[in-house]
């Protein structure tokens, strides 16, 4: 199972590098939930959270539009049963780097929840 888990992150950065957002969502269930501090600044009425596969999808659709340089570095995955951290630096071509964290949580081969972390 944790081998599971690592392979389905590294699809993550797969999808989510080369821009493939049919690719990504495929990786969650149906009703997952995402949080993330980028996601409150730029959508303040989630308060940074999101349920289900539409809000998902128009999110990193437009984060895919607006950041078409947006890449991420992975740094450390470290697995156990029912989560992933990862940690990766965030790029993005005319801003700072940006180290994050993230915790994937996986149930029966789909990630049910995510949450991002920094500063």
């Amino acid at each position: 199972m944790i081998q599971e888990n690592i392979a389905i992150t590294e699809a993550w950065f797969k999808a989510f590098n080369d821009k493939d957002l049919e690719g990504l969502l495929m990786l969650y269930d149906d009703r997952a939930e995402h949080y993330s501090p980028k996601l409150r600044i730029r959508q303040p009425e989630t308060h940074g959270r999101i349920q289900g596969k539409k809000s998902l999808r128009h999110w990193w659709s437009d984060s895919f539009d607006r950041l078409p340089s947006l890449r991420y570095e992975v740094k450390h995955i470290i697995a156990n049963e029912d989560r992933v951290f990862m940690e990766y630096v965030r790029t993005v071509h005319g801003e700072q780097e940006m180290m994050v964290g993230e915790v994937l949580e996986i149930k029966d081969g789909k990630i049910i929840a995510s949450r991002v972390f920094h500063s």
